[in-house]
């Protein structure tokens, strides 16, 4: 799967990614566990959290608060971009693309040549009705600085995306 503000696009060319370490030009797709990782506008910083096996309940609670799962926190300045945003899904045939880097469980996958979505796209419904839905708290704050770092030297699992985007970049 692959999300999209642009509903045109009908074949997806390999290309290296501006904020990849890896020289070989993909097609980049997710598969559905990381899907909300991309219900945000593409340009948006996102801090990405959520409990893991090994994730120590000290830290759920001070990373995550009480009862929370997985959390997803962005600056107060994207809210009505958030708001307005319109996605795109596209479906590929899983066959084209292969896990990303070495581990076979990776939610990443890439194909090394291009590839055409299985048919138009899927318009994305509102996004905070869908992280709302999927049990996922969306968090406001002015800076993603302070809870990035604690983050980052906890035991949850994390992501972050487009950081350099942030108010104060990470």
């Amino acid at each position: 799967m692959h999300f999209s503000e642009d509903p045109r696009i009908t074949r997806f060319v390999p290309h290296i990614a501006a904020t990849s370490r890896d020289e070989t030009p993909y097609v980049w797709a997710v598969d559905a566990a990381r899907a909300p990782d991309y219900w945000f506008p593409r340009q948006c910083p996102r801090g990405l959290a959520w409990v893991e096996p090994t994730t120590t309940e000290a830290d759920r609670l001070a990373v995550l608060g009480p009862g929370a799962e997985r959390v997803h926190l962005i600056e107060y300045s994207w809210l009505p971009r958030l708001q307005t945003a319109r996605l795109f899904a596209y479906r590929f045939d899983a066959a084209d693309f292969r896990p990303y880097g070495e581990d076979p469980t990776s939610h990443a996958h890439v194909a090394a040549r291009a590839v055409i979505p299985l048919g138009p796209p899927e318009p994305v419904p509102d996004l905070l009705t869908l992280h709302e839905e999927a049990g996922i708290e969306l968090r406001l704050a002015r800076s993603l600085r302070p809870w990035w770092r604690a983050v980052i030297v906890s035991t949850v699992g994390f992501s972050g995306i487009r950081l350099r985007n942030a108010a104060e970049p990470l």
